[in-house]
């Protein structure tokens, strides 16, 4: 289903990125190459090196490589990928999406990415509910980005409520069913 598929995965800096090299080690078993972008502050949380192990490949997170000054290309990013998924996607990262902010690796690849993007949203129940962040969801809905649904459960907060990003199984369920129901549509 998901084998020769080309997905990037972005990482921002939320508690649920111990969750994201569960959802590589997925797409590479479905047979997906996969690259992943990540902002600085997710690399409190998780570091380059799992995820480059995962995926088999460098983990980008900077406009270039300050060693060689080789440039990380947001416009090959945005082109090579056949989805784009944003797991964890933060609450100030999907303000920044929704708002055409690029003041990074990861939002620059967002504004160029010619895919379908998919974000799974994790944020605490009071910062998903705020009206700024309902609004932000419609603003990328309304752009076209798929936004998974964020259940309820228990928060790094110690709050129970809505805005634990999803869990890995199925959010790679979702990618599945997406390139099916696409599959499905042309033929």
């Amino acid at each position: 289903m998901l084998k020769g598929k080309k997905i990037l995965v972005g990482v921002t800096g939320g508690i649920a990125a111990y969750k994201t090299p569960s959802i590589v080690r997925l797409l590479v078993k479905e047979g997906c190459e996969v690259m992943v972008v990540m902002t600085d502050h997710a690399k409190n949380f998780i570091t380059p090196l799992t995820l480059s192990t995962l995926s088999r490949n460098p983990v980008l997170s900077e406009f270039f490589n300050p060693e060689n000054g080789s440039w990380n290309s947001h416009i090959d990013l945005g082109t090579w990928a056949d989805l784009f998924l944003i797991a964890p996607a933060t609450a100030n990262t999907m303000a920044k999406m929704a708002g055409g902010i690029a003041d990074n690796l990861l939002l620059a690849t967002f504004l160029s990415a010619r895919c379908p993007v998919f974000v799974a949203p994790s944020m605490d129940v009071d910062m998903l509910e705020h009206p700024s962040t309902q609004k932000n969801i419609k603003t990328l809905e309304a752009f076209g980005v798929k936004v998974l649904d964020a259940p309820v459960g228990e928060l790094a907060s110690g709050l129970t409520g809505k805005g634990r990003m999803s869990e890995p199984e199925d959010i790679v369920g979702e990618i599945k069913a997406f390139f099916l129901k696409k599959k499905t549509i042309s033929l």
